[in-house]
């Protein structure tokens, strides 16, 4: 590995998009090392870790909107951006500059064991993409002293980078499925046990009870740690209305107190039905978090409603929605939100997936629910895609389910709106790399509401 001279943003970010994404881990103590050598920037912050297999960015972002409408200054670091690589660090609602993300990029950069790592010893070290990111947020939110940082988990939690950090003020697990298994296990326990990881002596935990073998998992480890565990479940939230373009619903608590004792009824700015469990879910974590009661009911209202997460059942033009679900849990999300709508006319499906997810199962669910009188599959620009004929093929395969396949997903969407009835809505899902490509051709120009 030869040093490199960089000197623009555009540099850094090639240097990034050129370190091996999904590599060997190195050890925590060598990530632990890497921090301490930054100068433990972690001590001086209060930290909300947020793990789980689907809606840890929702849960994030629901956290932040509902701690700034309580007027704290918070910072976010979350992945995958869809566009920008800068969407991982935001501070008081904006990405970092482009300045900032430099400075910080070299910074690390400049530490590195050059020397080493140009004669290909291997005890250089080197962060992965991940863990680079990571160390970059560590040296950016300190400079801005926010009151809280979130901190999203990339891939797992037991061995994450972000898992490095020393103290934190709240572990939030979020609902568990089976995704990434060749790196966290094949079974739901097994996964849970990797993100189980996260949690610390002494912090308090927050947890979705997605099903009793998770569960045992998470109350195992808690007990071992002698910290609480909060356990949040569908038995904590009810959906009262589904309107077209949002979701009135009420959250059992026995902190904010409503029109009805411990009942907080709120309005969630979505059609996602899957978003009440992370608004559940954060609420929990905000109540455990405010232990002396300094944000009020209101202030939640404003929170939630003020709620955004790009990719995540967003309407990006009208009548076209993109959702970044890409496992088997998150297309049964996705799935019980459409069907649960209120669309009367057609729905169009376009879908694009990576290789390493299971894309058979996946199809089969979409193909199977009857929901779509049609579906277009994409080329996405990734390499990890999967081709186009081959997902046609595979939708092929059901009785009555229509598929065309196109080389770029700009061509699909193009011919997708192009060919749109009155009334058909399109629905976009299967990768996050997919919504971020269709989000892209729409902050481009390329696409707006006037040109279908």
């Amino acid at each position: 590995m030869k040093k490199q001279r960089i000197t623009t943003f555009e540099e850094a970010e090639a240097y990034l998009n050129d370190t091996p994404r999904f590599t060997s881990k190195h050890t925590m103590e060598d990530t632990k090392a890497f921090l301490h050598r930054l100068g433990d920037p972690d001590k001086g912050m209060r930290i909300l870790h947020v793990a789980g297999t689907n809606g840890k960015g929702s849960v994030c972002a629901y956290l932040r909107f509902i701690l700034e409408a309580a007027g704290y200054k918070v910072a976010l670091f979350t992945s995958p951006h869809l566009v920008d690589i800068r969407e991982r660090f935001v501070v008081e609602g904006e990405m970092v500059s482009r300045e900032d993300f430099l400075q910080a990029f070299l910074q690390i950069y400049g530490m590195l064991d050059w020397q080493v790592l140009e004669a290909g010893e291997t005890e250089g070290y080197h962060p992965s993409y991940f863990e680079y990111l990571f160390f970059m947020a560590m040296i950016l939110f300190p400079r801005r002293q926010p009151d809280f940082c979130i901190l999203e988990t990339g891939l797992g939690g037991r061995l994450d980078a972000t898992n490095a950090v020393s103290q934190k003020e709240l572990s939030i697990i979020t609902r568990i499925g089976l995704d990434h298994v060749e790196y966290l296990g094949d079974t739901l326990e097994r996964i849970a046990g990797e993100k189980a990881g996260i949690l610390k002596a002494g912090v308090p935990a927050v947890i979705w009870d997605t099903c009793e073998e998770t569960s045992a998992v998470f109350r195992k480890r808690a007990g071992e740690l002698g910290i609480s565990a909060s356990f949040v479940s569908k038995k904590d939230y009810t959906l009262l209305n589904f309107r077209k373009k949002t979701i009135d619903f009420s959250v059992r608590t026995g902190y904010y107190y409503d029109t009805r004792e411990g009942i907080l009824d709120l309005t969630l700015p979505t059609i996602a039905a899957y978003q009440m469990e992370n608004a559940a879910l954060a609420l929990r974590a905000i109540e455990i978090l405010d232990e002396k009661r300094h944000i009020t009911p209101e202030q939640i209202r404003q929170g939630i409603r003020q709620f955004s997460w790009p990719g995540r059942m967003e309407e990006v033009l009208p009548e076209v929605y993109v959702d970044g679900a890409h496992n088997e849990d998150g297309i049964r999300a996705f799935l019980e939100t459409v069907g649960r709508d209120g669309h009367m006319g057609a729905r169009t499906l376009l879908f694009g997936v990576v290789s390493d997810k299971d894309f058979e199962t996946m199809i089969g669910q979409l193909a199977g629910s009857g929901l779509f009188s049609k579906v277009v599959v994409a080329h996405m620009q990734t390499g990890r895609g999967v081709s186009p004929g081959l997902l046609e093929g595979l939708f092929g395969q059901y009785p009555g389910c229509v598929c065309e396949g196109y080389d770029s997903v700009a061509q699909a969407l193009r011919e997708v709106l192009t060919a749109r009835q009155p009334g058909e809505r399109v629905y976009v899902v299967g990768s996050l790399y997919l919504a971020g490509e269709v989000c892209q051709e729409i902050q481009k120009g390329r696409l707006s509401p006037g040109t279908f």
